[in-house]
């Protein structure tokens, strides 16, 4: 079974081929229903490679294959319809509209794609509930916690139920209480089966929850580590473990 997201050979080099290598020949696959960290530090490539997948950029050379779609051969009306069905976004500073309630925030993806009505705002209503912030659907975002805008974002880019959730540093402007709920939501839409590819330079968050956690550096993959089970579920799973021995 192929790989849901399949680099072959890419690379980045910015102004017009003669200037930065921001990605040096990469080669990887990322499977369906996994959790798959990239991190490095600044100028490692990291960014650039997610906006590949995202196909906000095109890539120099090699091919990027994500869903089935060689991405760096569509146009940009095809693009666009690839990026609303298949991708959902999550940020570091959320890009919420401040002008709409919670629920059109979540609501407007699902509409732009053409979703009946009733699908639309049944799916946002569903996603507001999982995500524990339903009671909120009709207040505005500036009126919320961090936390809570990032749960909203995160809903908004479930919306029209993407084959990949993409997080570029989703707890990088939160506090560490609130960062570590918004990557436990994540890792339990994880467990769900949604595949989920997570920018961060944070190495003990990467460890704490993804499955798999790739690491670059000037621009080419160094290590690439498949955790058995991530630190967090390990701990809950001994925490349970103790229980019932308590029992």
């Amino acid at each position: 079974m192929s790989d849901l997201i399949e680099l072959s050979q890419v690379s980045k080099i910015y102004n017009g081929g003669a200037g930065q290598t921001a990605l040096a020949n990469v080669s990887l696959g990322i499977p369906a229903g996994q959790f798959a960290a990239i991190m490095g530090p600044s100028g490692s490539g990291k960014s650039t490679l997610l906006n590949l997948i995202a196909g906000l950029d095109r890539p120099t050379r090699g091919e990027i294959r994500v869903d089935g779609v060689s991405v760096g051969t569509l146009g940009e009306t095809a693009l666009a319809r690839y990026r609303r069905r298949r991708l959902g976004f999550v940020f570091q500073f959320f890009h919420l509209l401040n002008q709409l309630t919670v629920f059109d925030n979540v609501v407007l993806p699902a509409q732009l794609a053409g979703v009946k009505p009733r699908e639309a705002r049944a799916r946002a209503r569903d996603l507001l509930d999982r995500l524990g912030i339903v009671e909120k659907a009709n207040e505005y975002p500036e009126r919320l916690s961090g936390g809570q805008r990032q749960r909203v974002a995160i809903a908004r880019a479930l919306v029209n139920q993407p084959a990949v959730l993409l997080a570029d540093e989703p707890t990088g402007a939160l506090d560490s209480r609130s960062g570590d709920q918004v990557m436990e939501l994540l890792a339990g839409l994880n467990r769900t089966g949604q595949t989920v590819v997570l920018v961060t330079h944070d190495a003990p968050l990467a460890a704490a929850y993804a499955t798999r956690v790739i690491s670059l550096r000037d621009g080419r993959v160094v290590d690439d580590a498949q955790l058995e089970q991530p630190a967090v579920q390990a701990a809950s799973d001994l925490l349970h473990l103790h229980s019932e021995e308590a029992d």
